[in-house]
C-alpha cells in the first residue's frame, strides 16, 4: 500500500492512496471460496459448484462489496500509518477499482490540531463567593407562601395581583378564530402571560361586567397566521378574587415536612436547601470563568466538520425543547444550524483543550468520584435512591456524569495552576443570573 499526504488549508488533508492488486484479488478470492460451500447454482448440487463458476457468476458483486471493505480499513491504516488523527468523516474521491490493477483512492478529511496547553500561572480566574442572609431565607419563605397561595371572591374593582374569571370570544376584521374564545379562564393580573394589553383591560373590571378588548398580537406571535393582526376581544366578568397566603406557622411548617412544626427548624431546613442550590450556582459561575479562562489562554483552530456537527447537535435540542412546548415542527422550517456556529465553536474548542488537559495529566474518573456525583444530584428529590437507580441502570446516563466529574477534574486542575481571586457577589445576583441562561 502507497499513502501520500498533502496539507491544503488549514487542518484539512488530502491522502491519496494505492492498494496492490494483489490485497484485493486475494480477498475476493477468499469469499468466493467460502461462498461455494452455500451457494446454489442450476445444474450443482450445494457446495459443488467448481470455483470458476461461482467466479464468474459472483465476482464482480462479491468484488464490489469487497472494495468497500478495503476502501475502509486501508483508510484506517494509511491514517495511523501517517499518525493523523481524522476530525470527522472523510470524503472519498476519484475511486479507481480496475481488475487487475488495484485500487486507488483520495481522501479528504480534517485532523485534530495539536495542542500545546499554555500555561495558566498568569492568568485570574474570579470566584464567586456569598453567604445566605436571614433576609434571604425570609425571601424564599414569602416565595413558598406565594406558591401555596389561596383565592376568595370579592365584590370590588379588579386590581393587579387579583384573579379574574372570564368567558371570551376574539375577532379579527369582525370574524372569530380558531383558539379565540374560552370559557371559565383564569388570568392572574399583572403577570404578563397573556398578550398585550389583554390584562391592562381587565383592570378595574368587576364581577358580572362585560367588557371589549383591543388588543395586537405580537409580531413574534407563536401562531404566525395571527402575528401581527388588531383583534378585539368580546369578554364578561365570572369574578374577581384577591389572594390570600398562608400564615406562617406550625401548620405551615408541618406542610413544608417539618413534622415538629417548630419554625426554626423550618428556617434551618430551608436554608440547608437553599445552601445546596447555592453551592450548585456558585460551582456553575466559577467553572464558567475557568472555560473562558482556557479559551483566552488558548488559541486554537477547531475542525470545521465538528463545529457543523456541534451545530447540528445545538438545532436538534432547540427544536425538542420547542416541540415539549407545544410548538409544531412546520413552525420551525428554515432554522439554520449556522445560528449557534459562535456556541458550537466554543463547545468544540473547550472539548479539545479540555481531553489534551485530561491527557497531559493522566486524569481518571474513579468510580467512587461518579458515586458521590450521582448521590449529590439525587440529594434534592423526595427518593434520591430512585433517582440513583436510574443513572447506574443506564450506561448513557453514566457517561454524561463521567463527563461532569472530568469537567470538575479539569476545573481543579486549573485552579491549582491559575491565581484564583475571590470576587464577593450578592445571593440575588447568582440566583437570578443563573435562571436567565
Amino acid at each position: 500500500m502507497q499513502v501520500s499526504v498533502e496539507a491544503t488549508e488549514g487542518l484539512v488533508r488530502r491522502m491519496t492512496v494505492n492498494v496492490d492488486e494483489e490485497r484485493v484479488a486475494s480477498a475476493v478470492d477468499d469469499r468466493l471460496k467460502n461462498m461455494i460451500h452455500t451457494v446454489k447454482l442450476k445444474g450443482f448440487r450445494k457446495g459443488k459448484a467448481p470455483f470458476k463458476v461461482v467466479k464468474q457468476q459472483f465476482g464482480k458483486q462479491v468484488r464490489e462489496e469487497v472494495v468497500g471493505e478495503v476502501l475502509q480499513s486501508t483508510f484506517y491504516e494509511a491514517v495511523s500509518q501517517e499518525q493523523l488523527q481524522p476530525a470527522g468523516n472523510p470524503n472519498f474521491e476519484d475511486l479507481k477499482n480496475e481488475p487487475g490493477q488495484g485500487l486507488a483512492y483520495t481522501a479528504t478529511f480534517e485532523i485534530y490540531p495539536k495542542i500545546e496547553l499554555a500555561p495558566l500561572a498568569e492568568q485570574t480566574v474570579e470566584k464567586p463567593v456569598t453567604e445566605i442572609s436571614d433576609a434571604n431565607i425570609d425571601q424564599m419563605i414569602e416565595t413558598i407562601r406565594k406558591q401555596n397561595v389561596s383565592w376568595q371572591t370579592v365584590e370590588r374593582e379588579a386590581k393587579e395581583g387579583d384573579r379574574v374569571n372570564l368567558d371570551f370570544k376574539g375577532m379579527i376584521d369582525g370574524e372569530a378564530f380558531e383558539g379565540g374564545s374560552g370559557q371559565g379562564m383564569q388570568v392572574e393580573l399583572g403577570q404578563g402571560r397573556m398578550i398585550p394589553g389583554f390584562e391592562d383591560g381587565l383592570m378595574g373590571a368587576k364581577a358580572g361586567e362585560d367588557r371589549t378588548l383591543e388588543v395586537t398580537f405580537p409580531e413574534n406571535y407563536h401562531a404566525t397566521e395571527l402575528a401581527g393582526k388588531p383583534a378585539v376581544f368580546e369578554a364578561h366578568i365570572n369574578s374577581v378574587e384577591e389572594p390570600v397566603l398562608p400564615e406562617v406557622d406550625a401548620e405551615f411548617a408541618k406542610k413544608l415536612g417539618v413534622e415538629s412544626g417548630d419554625l426554626t427548624e423550618m428556617r434551618n431546613e430551608i436554608r440547608d436547601n437553599m445552601q445546596r442550590e447555592l453551592d450548585t450556582r456558585l460551582r456553575s459561575r466559577l467553572k464558567e470563568a475557568v472555560m473562558d479562562t482556557l479559551l483566552a489562554a488558548n488559541s486554537i483552530e477547531a475542525p470545521k466538520s465538528l463545529i457543523e456537527s456541534e451545530e447540528r447537535t445545538l438545532l436538534q435540542q432547540m427544536l425538542q425543547n420547542l416541540a415539549s412546548q407545544g410548538m409544531q415542527q412546520q413552525d420551525l422550517s428554515g432554522i439554520n444550524p449556522e445560528m449557534f456556529r459562535e456556541q458550537a465553536q466554543k463547545r468544540v474548542s473547550l472539548g479539545l483543550i479540555m481531553s489534551e488537559i485530561v491527557k497531559a495529566n493522566d486524569l481518571k474518573v474513579e468510580p467512587e468520584a461518579v458515586k458521590a456525583r450521582i448521590e449529590e444530584i439525587a440529594a434534592p428529590y423526595e427518593h434520591p435512591e430512585e433517582v440513583v437507580k436510574w443513572y447506574q441502570s443506564d450506561r448513557q446516563r453514566l457517561s454524561e456524569v463521567e463527563s461532569l466529574v472530568f469537567e470538575d477534574q479539569v476545573v481543579d486542575w486549573v485552579l491549582e495552576q491559575a491565581r484564583v481571586v475571590e470576587k464577593p457577589v450578592s445571593f440575588d445576583e447568582i440566583m437570578t443570573s443563573e435562571n436567565a441562561k
